[in-house]
């Protein structure tokens, strides 16, 4: 068992797991964070809930040229297709938003698209929401055409939906969808990859 399994056990202390995690090195903090079960993942949302202000250069640097894609390797609750990458970039215009799209591979990008959406500060101070329901303008160079999330299979998992994500480190988020201002019992984590 992971060291941050058993810090996320009955009674998480988010201090210790965020101490934890900033003293990993980049390989073994993503491989710690996808280690990650659904009980952990629902646990580090509750105990991360205004414990670290997250801010759109958490998770895109400022110093990133507009449109140049960071990769955030994720864990999921879902019972199939686990395994996944928010890709994300600043805007071209700058401001207070980043685009982005599920990096989830080939076949499952094919069926139910890529799920492109805009983060945006959310509603609850020191959170962001990771909004379907609005595209970027353009796709980054090398990312996939854009493609409607109201689209084929893409209405059932990406059409309505915004991610609440809180911030752990600066390196690691944890997200919940929502649908409709409800949560949904769907939880994820992400790991900013090192560069």
């Amino acid at each position: 068992m992971h060291r941050l399994q058993e810090l996320l056990g009955p009674r998480p202390d988010i201090v210790a797991v965020a101490a934890h995690l900033e003293a990993l090195d980049p390989e073994r903090r993503r491989d710690e964070c996808l280690s990650l079960q659904p009980w952990h993942l629902s646990r580090l949302f509750e105990v991360a809930k205004g414990a670290r202000t997250l801010r759109l250069g958490d998770l895109v640097p400022s110093r990133r040229a507009p449109l140049e894609p960071i990769v955030h390797d994720g864990r999921n609750t879902l019972p199939v297709f686990r395994r996944f990458a928010k890709v994300m970039a600043r805007a071209p215009e700058g401001g207070e938003e980043l685009w982005g799209y599920n990096r989830t591979g080939r076949l499952l990008e094919t069926l139910v698209g890529p799920g492109y959406f805009v983060v945006r500060p959310h509603e609850v101070p020191g959170e962001l929401a990771v909004d379907y329901r609005v595209l970027p303008r353009v796709p980054a160079p090398g990312w996939p055409p854009l493609r409607p999330n109201e689209a084929g299979l893409g209405r059932v998992v990406y059409a309505g939906t915004v991610d609440v994500l809180r911030g752990v480190t600066a390196h690691v988020s944890i997200g919940r969808a929502s649908r409709d201002g409800r949560f949904l019992p769907a939880f994820f984590v992400l790991c900013r990859a090192a560069r």
